[in-house]
């Protein structure tokens, strides 16, 4: 089995790397990234080729069109206000939360249709699913992304597909570098292994901590989402992190 990591130099993505190159069942890992492969980490199933996609070039899948396993962990976001962000941002951050992980989709969408076993995982965001002021982009650019998985996982059904794609919608992990955190593999390794074993078995979402948290979070927020948003906004400015 061979598999691509998109964004797997660090986070999540570095944890989901290192656990697939240490199976058995799997030959090459093919990792593409802004930023370079750690040397540290590197092993002889890891092959690293650099890749921006907020750029749009993805010619380098092409080189990698042998993989059955696709795992998306690429993404980027930062608590500001909507003011203070200018169109190169807005047009960065859609580029590589949500067409880039579209479009390199569509380049393996084939596989994903017709082959017996063509494992999707893509990391997406609880902020995706919520009100989230201060992630007014971010969380719209995840909300894309949801909503693209969840109806193209239908039309894998009604085709006649047994294969889907895993959304994965966390909330904010430690051992990644998001909004300024540090990556840390021994934090996310549990995480990844856990994501690597639900895509193999085909399911369709996943919400880490979803019963000791977020069943909670949700169901306040669908009870009422102006009230939700407005403590979402007063929590994260008295966390001192705007």
């Amino acid at each position: 089995m061979k598999a691509l990591v998109v964004g797997g130099s660090s986070g999540i993505g570095l944890s989901i790397v290192l656990g697939l190159s240490q199976r058995d069942d799997f030959g090459t890992v093919y990792v593409i990234d802004k930023s370079v492969f750690p040397k540290e980490y590197m092993n002889d199933k890891v092959s690293f080729a650099q890749c921006d996609l907020s750029a749009g070039d993805l010619a380098v899948l092409d080189r990698m069109n042998d993989i059955n396993s696709l795992y998306i962990t690429a993404g980027f976001g930062h608590l500001r206000f909507f003011q203070d962000l200018d169109d190169a941002y807005i047009q960065d951050i859609f580029a590589v939360n949500s067409v880039g992980p579209i479009r390199i989709i569509r380049h393996y969408y084939d596989k994903m249709l017709h082959d017996d076993d063509f494992v999707c995982a893509v990391m997406v965001s609880i902020a995706g699913r919520l009100s989230s002021p201060l992630f007014s982009v971010y969380s719209a650019t995840k909300a894309a992304l949801s909503k693209f998985v969840e109806a193209v996982n239908v039309e894998l059904e009604v085709q006649g597909s047994a294969n889907r794609i895993l959304e994965v919608s966390p909330g904010s992990l430690k051992g990644t570098g998001f909004n300024g955190g540090v990556s840390n593999p021994g934090q996310t390794s549990a995480l990844a292994d856990e994501i690597i074993e639900r895509a193999q078995r085909h399911e369709e979402l996943f919400i880490p901590q979803y019963e000791e948290v977020f069943k909670d979070v949700i169901a306040r927020y669908e009870a009422d989402a102006h009230k939700f948003g407005m403590d979402s906004y007063w929590y994260k400015r008295n966390s001192g992190r705007v």
